[in-house]
């Protein structure tokens, strides 16, 4: 057995792992975000006869024909659900309106002729053919559209959606506004910490290092419960501003972006401290006292001198705290309040609350996008030192 096929079967298992649990998920969730057969799956024969309608005028005998055979046919109830609600983003309405069509068609006799519209005047409306149109496609753009609050018009071109539902680019600006808020009070904590780690030695340093640790050896739900009641208005925090009089009311600063912020900055800290402390002790201890032998003063000698050669650790923690803290669900769900949930809640809500796979792949791949890129940067600052030699 040669060398290199020996090398290859020793790193087999980490490549079926990888392509098990990291790109197949992925491949699934980005394949979910541009399907659109799952009406067509349901409505094989109206699939068919919508083709050939143009979309213009009254849709003819032969459709109706058809989506009335798709409603008589045994089809499975999850198909069938999944159809209604891929359709009921498209236009409101078909939640109950497919299902009280399917009732009709199936109490009636095989060969009874059915009019649609008596059996519910909506079937006039032009729209719901249009949405039925545009979801026949095997693949369709419609989910990415929705998560930028985009849509199709009738006419097939893009346009915004009503603003009564135009909230997925709000709920994703709120949620690079929080890891942006994070990331910065992360690095405003972070670095005097890790300089101050990196200033000390023995029991001190190994103190500290273990204190900011800490919190990486604990539960993330147990953290997060811990604020809740270390936050609230009878909690310790209150309780102990109150005793020695600088407050007279409880603070509110728990379910609120105040909660959200303390508890993230508290889980996400290590992530930020550890690289800056990894780039503070590779400085040569000499360098300091030798600006400060030459006439520099301490601000002066850490701007020009510490500050710069600090640098990869305090974009890479950065980096690496922006990342985590984008995709983050429990914490703001249990700290936050109603305008703070970031956007893991909505696709986390598309995932359980309606099974909308499709939505929830879409939202995803948007997060997946810039994190990725991301992760190219921070990989790159992580090989490549800013400051020479």
């Amino acid at each position: 057995m040669s060398a290199r096929l020996k090398a290859l079967l020793l790193i087999l298992p980490l490549v079926i792992f990888l392509g098990l649990f990291f790109l197949w998920p992925l491949w699934m969730m980005v394949s979910t975000a541009v399907q659109g057969g799952t009406v067509r799956l349901a409505f094989p024969q109206t699939a068919i006869a919508i083709a050939s309608w143009a979309g213009s005028g009254p849709p003819p005998a032969p459709l109706q024909a058809a989506l009335v055979r798709d409603l008589r046919a045994d089809t499975p109830q999850e198909r069938f659900g999944d159809a209604v609600r891929t359709l009921n983003s498209q236009q409101a309405g078909f939640r109950t309106l497919l299902p009280r069509t399917a009732r009709a068609v199936r109490e009636s006799g095989e060969t009874d002729a059915i009019d649609l519209q008596a059996v519910d005047p909506r079937w006039s409306d032009q729209g719901y053919w249009l949405a039925l149109k545009r979801s026949m496609p095997a693949y369709t753009d419609a989910n990415l559209l929705a998560a930028v609050d985009l849509k199709r018009n009738d006419e097939a071109r893009i346009e915004p959606v009503e603003p009564d539902f135009a909230v997925n680019r709000a709920i994703m600006l709120r949620t690079f506004t929080i890891a942006t808020q994070v990331t910065l009070l992360c690095a405003a904590i972070g670095l005097p910490f890790a300089m101050l780690a990196a200033s000390v030695t023995g029991w001190k340093r190994n103190a500290l290092l273990i204190a900011v640790l800490l919190p990486l050896w604990t539960s993330l739900l147990v953290r997060t419960a811990a604020w809740l009641i270390l936050l609230q208005d009878n909690g310790l925090i209150n309780q102990m501003l109150r005793a020695i009089g600088l407050i007279d009311s409880p603070l509110a600063l728990i379910y609120n972006r105040t909660g959200v912020l303390i508890a993230m900055t508290h889980v996400l800290l290590p992530l930020m401290v550890l690289p800056i402390y990894a780039s503070l002790i590779a400085i040569p201890r000499n360098l300091m006292p030798a600006a400060a032998a030459l006439g520099a003063a301490p601000l002066q000698a850490f701007r020009h001198i510490l500050l710069p050669l600090a640098m990869p650790g305090l974009l890479s923690g950065s980096l690496l705290v922006f990342m985590v803290a984008l995709g983050y669900y429990i914490t703001p769900a249990l700290t936050g309040g109603a305008g703070d949930q970031m956007i893991s809640s909505v696709i986390a809500f598309y995932a359980t609350g309606t099974a909308n796979w499709g939505m929830a792949g879409a939202l995803g791949l948007f997060l997946l996008v810039p994190t990725t890129v991301l992760y190219i940067v921070y990989n790159r600052l992580s090989r490549t030192p800013l400051v020479p030699a």
